[in-house]
């Protein structure tokens, strides 16, 4: 990519003004949600476990309080910056608004390179960077709830948890505070793989929808498409399986260090499982190297997934990309430049800020959960599962045939959490694209799916604002 300042906050702000234009807002509510309301820039000593001490910088922003409370990962990178995580936070305020989630937008970060630390370092600085939050009043089931993000997972959402309830005994909603934790300590079944399961959700709600398919130049549905995917975290390992099962081809995956590819397609657990073992996505059996990992943007399928870092389609590469459909599960994986060149193409790019909301919607359910005190299914699965025994019953009776037990299986099952958490992000996923393709089949002059979702997102929050009669 060129050598050029570059502002990822600037860059969403871009894409706002852009969509802004098609909003009836005034130009003082559109300054108001797009700026962010709190920025907490904090540095904090901690004793390694050589006995020097360093000193870590880290930051939490909040974005918008037109919904309480804030919502947003927290990313343990070297990398982390201001602009950064004010960018994520904005973005989390109209990803929510797009989901009809009732959060504003979040995020943390914390410059660290969680791979150069031990489990304790990593312990202390994270309990040392949640007692700095609690000082300020930036965590708490009310004001600002965390979640895992880049490098961070269920063993920091724990660790969030205990400091959390340590310094605020007695709080009686203080599992509330984080989410993304394990099960054992009010997690929510179906968190790990919620946002890949969201984006396989999105993307094939676009594939099953005629006009959008006759866009790209596609068959509608999900089924034979060739699939590449960058990136085999928990997000884009969880996307490939998801479209795996569902009878999409992958060909191609991709990793940090390196890249691979069958036209035949590769079996998405295979691949995992070998990488686990030998360390490296690279010489898996029956498929070919790229010889460079980049090279897997450039591949010829029907949907392109990138889900590991920003920034990775710009200028240089975007017009060789050939995908037909660029579904991103990543955080701005898309630059401005290249989503015009893709608009230009008349390729399809389904947006990050809705797209991989899956994980902040499970993350609601799971707020809700700690909020309600009780296990999703606790209290109907038996009744639902004695009622439809008993219907089941009836109908054998009545029509003297009896009900292959397999069938009979299925229709008695009553909901697990799981099943009420993935029934929850489906419909949550199907909703949100349609009111984007809505909007954006309603205005001509919207040139592409980003911009709608944008347009949404606008419209929800300022409606929030003139409702809470933040402007007298």
């Amino acid at each position: 990519m060129s050598e050029k300042h570059y502002s990822f906050f600037g860059n969403v702000n871009k894409t706002f003004d852009k969509a802004a234009a098609f909003t009836k807002w005034d130009p003082g509510v559109l300054e108001q949600i797009k700026e962010c309301n709190a920025v907490y820039q904090m540095k904090f000593p901690v004793k390694m476990d050589d006995g020097r001490i360093e000193v870590i910088e880290a930051y939490r922003v909040q974005h918008s309080q037109h919904k309480t409370p804030c919502k947003g990962g927290i990313r343990f990178a070297a990398e982390v910056n201001q602009d950064e995580v004010m960018a994520l936070a904005a973005l989390m305020t109209y990803k929510c608004a797009i989901v009809n989630v009732p959060f504003g937008g979040g995020k943390g970060g914390i410059k660290v390179d969680p791979k150069k630390y031990s489990a304790y370092e990593l312990e202390k600085i994270t309990r040392r960077y949640t007692a700095e939050l609690i000082k300020k009043n930036f965590i708490g089931p009310g004001t600002d709830v965390p979640a895992p993000d880049y490098g961070t997972g269920e063993r920091e959402m724990s660790w969030i948890l205990d400091t959390y309830s340590s310094l605020r005994p007695g709080e009686i909603d203080s599992a509330g505070c984080v989410t993304g934790k394990p099960v054992t300590q009010g997690g929510v079944r179906g968190r790990r793989e919620a946002t890949g399961l969201g984006v396989f959700f999105g993307l094939r709600q676009v594939c099953n929808m005629p006009e959008m398919m006759k866009k790209a130049g596609l068959s509608p549905g999900v089924e034979g498409k060739r699939v590449v995917v960058q990136g085999l975290g928990n997000v884009g390992y969880h996307t490939a399986k998801f479209f795996q099962d569902a009878g999409a081809k992958i060909i191609g995956l991709a990793e940090y260090e390196g890249a691979i590819y069958n036209e035949e397609g590769l079996d998405v657990d295979e691949v995992f499982q070998n990488r686990r073992k030998t360390g490296t996505i690279l010489n898996f059996p029956g498929a070919k190297n790229f010889a460079k990992n980049t090279d897997a943007l450039e591949m010829d399928c029907e949907i392109l997934i990138p889900a590991a870092l920003e920034n990775v389609i710009h200028e240089e590469n975007a017009p060789k990309v050939k995908a037909k459909i660029i579904g991103e599960a990543a955080n701005g994986p898309l630059t401005p430049e290249a989503d015009e060149i893709f608009a230009q193409r008349g390729m399809l790019v389904v947006p990050d800020m809705y797209l991989n909301a899956g994980g902040v919607t499970v993350s609601y359910f799971e707020w809700l959960k700690n909020l309600s005190h009780v296990r999703y299914g606790r209290m109907e699965k038996r009744f639902t599962e004695n009622m439809n025994a008993h219907i089941i019953g009836q109908i054998e009776s009545l029509s003297g045939k009896k009900i292959d037990s397999e069938e009979k299986e299925f229709i008695m099952h009553g909901a697990d959490e799981v099943d009420l958490v993935y029934s929850g992000l489906e419909e949550t996923m199907i909703t949100a694209t349609r009111e984007i393709v809505e909007v954006w089949k309603s205005n001509p002059q919207i040139p592409d799916m980003r911009t709608a979702a944008f347009v949404v997102a606008i419209d929800k929050v300022g409606t929030s604002y003139a409702e809470l009669g933040i402007f007298p």
